[in-house]
């Protein structure tokens, strides 16, 4: 299986956060040890067999979490990530000012409720927010090519697939 395109969306995905991130750095609460983004996800199929490829290619293994609740993160252990360096697309968005389409077809934007307290919401803008939508399509995109590329009949492109399943495949 090759992970080339999607390695390339999330080292872009990567280039930007870093740029926001300092761009905001005074309005950034995140930093070693805060976890309250560190939940359950569920993630494409690409993403998730790049990650079981990452991880089987380490020497040492992560340590799962079993004593976490459901909707918790089987990777955080004492407010740390063991798959940090490959964690998926989500996990490295959180925190930032995130501009997407809501339901009624309007901009909305999310943030942490930890970042940002003091900080005129009307200050944002398409060049210091993450473009969440087309990164996401981006994703959808090469998602769909990957099923049909490796013939992963399990799957149709919208399967989503919880990030505590990797546990089983490492």
């Amino acid at each position: 299986m090759d992970f080339t395109a999607y390695i390339t969306l999330r080292n872009n995905i990567d280039e930007l956060s870093e740029r926001l991130e300092t761009q905001h750095k005074k309005h950034m609460k995140c930093k070693a040890g805060c976890d309250l983004c560190c939940m359950d996800y569920s993630i494409f199929p690409v993403e998730f067999y790049s990650i079981v490829k990452a991880l089987k290619d380490r020497k040492d293994k992560p340590n799962f979490n079993t004593n976490k609740d459901e909707s918790s993160c089987i990777f955080l252990n004492d407010h740390k990530c063991e798959i940090y360096a490959e964690r998926p697309i989500i996990c490295r968005t959180h925190g930032l000012p995130l501009l997407y389409m809501n339901e009624e077809n309007g901009w909305e934007l999310s943030a942490c409720e930890l970042n940002f307290t003091e900080f005129d919401m009307e200050e944002f803008s398409e060049e210091n927010t993450f473009p969440q939508d087309k990164f996401n399509s981006k994703l959808y995109l090469l998602n769909k090519e990957f099923i049909a590329k490796n013939q992963l009949s399990d799957y149709s492109e919208l399967d989503l697939i919880p990030i505590k399943e990797l546990a089983k495949h490492i």
